[in-house]
C-alpha cells in the first residue's frame, strides 16, 4: 500500500485514539459528577424527617435516585451493609464486579472487560456515624453504548475517504494514461528506429512538458537524422574516391610490360595515384580531428609575420608569384599551423581553377577585435549555384568530379575556421574571387560580426 493511501488510514486511526480519549474523560467527569451530587444531598437536610441524609443511608440513595437522569450507558449500582439495593436504571451487572464492589472499603476507580462488555466505573464507600463502612456508591458505564457514535463517525469517515480514493485513483490513473501517452509514444518511436529508417516522428500535441519533450525527441531525431545521411554520404564518396586510384593502380599493374620504360611510366602513374590517396586520407584525418576539442592549439600570431612567411610559403607552393596585398601590424590567438594550411588551400583552390594566367594575392588585417585573413583572385569567378556547396565535403564544382583534388580542400578550411570562432564568406564575379576569414583576435571576445 503506497503513502496515497496510508496517509488517510492514518489519520483514521489518529482520530479514533483521540475520539476514544475524549470519551473516556468525559465518562471520568460525569461519574465525577454523579459522586459529587450524592456528596451535596447527604450534605442537606431529609424535609420529610428532618434528619441529616447522611444519618440515613437508604434515604440518602432514594433522595438521589429521585434526582438522577442516566446519560446514555451509565447505571448506578448502591449497596448496604453489604447487600446489593438498587441498580438504576436496570442494566445486568456482573457478579465479580458485584462482590467487588460490596467489599470496597476506600474509593476506586478501574476499567474492566466483561460478557457483557467493557465497564468503566468509581466506587465510593459510604460511612455511617461511628464510623463503619455502611453502604457503597457506585456510577459505572457501558463503554461500548458511549463509544457507539464514536465508532459510527469512523465507519462512515472510512467509507468516505475510502470511495474518495477509489475514485481519485481510477481518475488519476485515466489521467496518468493520458499524460503518459507521449512518453510511451517516445519509447515506441526510439524502439523502432533503426541505422536505416530514422524517419519516424512523435505526434506533438500542445505546450506543456510533455509535449516540448516530443518536440526535442523529434529535433534530435533530426540532428540524428541528418548526420546518418552526412555519414552515408561521407562513406559513399570516400569509398569512391579511395575506389578511382585503387583501380588505377591495379589496372597499371596488370598491364604493366617487360619494357623498362614503360616499367618507369607505370610506377610513376602508381606513386602518383598513391600520394593522391596519402593526401586523401590525411585529408580525412584532418576533418575527422576538427570535431575533437584538441583540434585548435592557440598561441599568440604576430599578423605582419604571419602574413609575409604565408607569402613565400605559398608562392614556393604553387610555382609562381603570389602578391602580398596587405600585413596588418598586431597580435592575435590561433593555431598558426592550420591558419597557414587554410589558406594554402585557398591559394590552391585559386590557382587550380583559375587557369594558368591567374593572379592571386593574399592579405590581412587587425580592426576592432576581428582578424582578417582574405585570398583574390582574378579568375573568371564561381558560379551562384557552385557557391552554395562549394564547402561541403566531396564537393567539386558543378557535381562533376573531374581534376586531382578530392573536394576536402574547402571542407578543411571551413573545419580549421569554425574551430577559431570564426566565418568565412565569399565575393565572385568575372575577373575577381575573395575567400575571406574573419576570426575574432582572442577567443574569449564577443564579436559583432559585419553584415550580421
Amino acid at each position: 500500500m503506497g503513502f496515497p493511501a496510508f496517509a488517510p488510514v492514518t489519520a483514521l486511526l489518529i482520530q479514533r485514539a483521540y475520539l476514544g480519549a475524549a470519551v473516556r474523560n468525559s465518562v471520568d467527569e460525569a461519574m465525577d459528577q454523579e459522586v459529587e451530587e450524592l456528596r451535596q444531598i447527604a450534605a442537606t437536610v431529609d424535609p420529610a424527617t428532618g434528619e441529616p441524609y447522611a444519618a440515613d443511608i437508604r434515604a440518602l440513595f432514594d433522595a438521589f435516585y429521585s434526582r438522577y437522569v442516566p446519560l446514555t450507558g451509565e447505571f448506578v449500582v448502591n449497596v448496604i451493609d453489604g447487600v446489593g439495593y438498587k441498580v438504576a436504571p436496570s442494566r445486568p451487572v456482573p457478579m465479580d464486579l458485584a462482590e467487588r464492589w460490596a467489599g470496597v472499603t476506600g474509593p476506586e476507580r478501574d476499567a474492566a472487560t466483561t460478557e457483557f462488555g467493557p465497564i468503566r466505573w468509581v466506587a465510593v464507600p459510604l460511612l455511617e456515624e461511628e464510623g463503619r463502612p455502611g453502604g457503597v456508591f457506585v456510577a459505572a458505564y457501558y463503554m461500548a453504548e458511549r463509544s457507539q457514535p464514536v465508532d459510527d463517525a469512523i465507519r462512515i469517515t472510512a467509507l468516505v475517504l475510502g470511495s474518495i480514493f477509489v475514485l481519485a485513483s481510477v481518475v488519476a490513473w485515466i489521467a496518468a494514461g493520458d499524460i503518459l501517452r507521449p512518453v510511451r509514444l517516445v519509447t515506441d518511436t526510439a524502439r523502432s528506429i533503426t541505422e536505416s529508417d530514422l524517419s519516424r516522428r512523435i505526434p506533438v500535441e500542445g505546450d506543456d512538458e510533455v509535449g516540448r519533450l516530443a518536440t526535442t525527441f523529434n529535433e534530435m531525431l533530426d540532428r540524428l537524422e541528418e548526420a546518418f545521411a552526412t555519414q552515408r554520404r561521407f562513406v559513399d564518396d570516400a569509398g569512391h574516391e579511395l575506389r578511382t586510384p585503387i583501380t588505377v593502380i591495379r589496372g597499371q599493374l596488370e598491364l604493366m610490360g617487360e619494357d623498362p620504360d614503360e616499367r618507369k611510366q607505370t610506377m610513376e602513374i602508381v606513386n602518383s595515384e598513391l600520394d593522391r590517396m596519402s593526401r586523401m586520407v590525411e585529408d580525412l584525418l584532418t576533418l575527422a580531428r576538427s570535431e575533437t576539442p584538441e583540434f585548435i592549439e592557440r598561441r599568440p600570431i604576430d599578423l605582419a609575420d604571419f602574413m609575409e612567411e604565408m607569402q613565400v610559403k605559398v608562392s614556393g607552393l604553387v610555382g609562381r608569384e603570389v602578391a602580398l596585398e596587405e600585413a596588418g601590424q598586431g597580435v592575435f590567438s590561433g593555431d598558426r599551423q592550420r591558419l597557414t594550411q587554410a589558406v594554402t588551400n585557398l591559394v590552391r583552390n585559386s590557382v587550380e581553377h583559375g587557369g594558368p594566367e591567374v593572379r592571386v594575392s593574399i592579405g590581412g588585417s587587425i580592426d576592432a577585435g576581428i582578424v582578417r585573413l582574405w585570398v583574390t583572385n582574378d579568375g573568371p569567378g564561381i558560379p551562384e549555384e557552385v557557391r552554395a556547396r562549394m564547402f561541403e565535403r566531396f564537393y567539386r564544382g558543378s557535381g562533376r568530379r573531374s581534376g586531382t583534388g578530392a573536394g576536402l580542400g574547402l571542407a578543411i578550411v571551413r573545419a580549421i575556421v569554425e574551430g577559431h570562432g570564426g566565418r568565412i564568406d565569399l565575393e565572385s564575379r568575372p575577373g575577381r574571387t575573395q575567400f575571406e576569414i574573419s576570426l575574432p583576435a582572442e577567443p574569449t571576445e564577443e564579436v559583432q560580426w559585419p553584415g550580421s
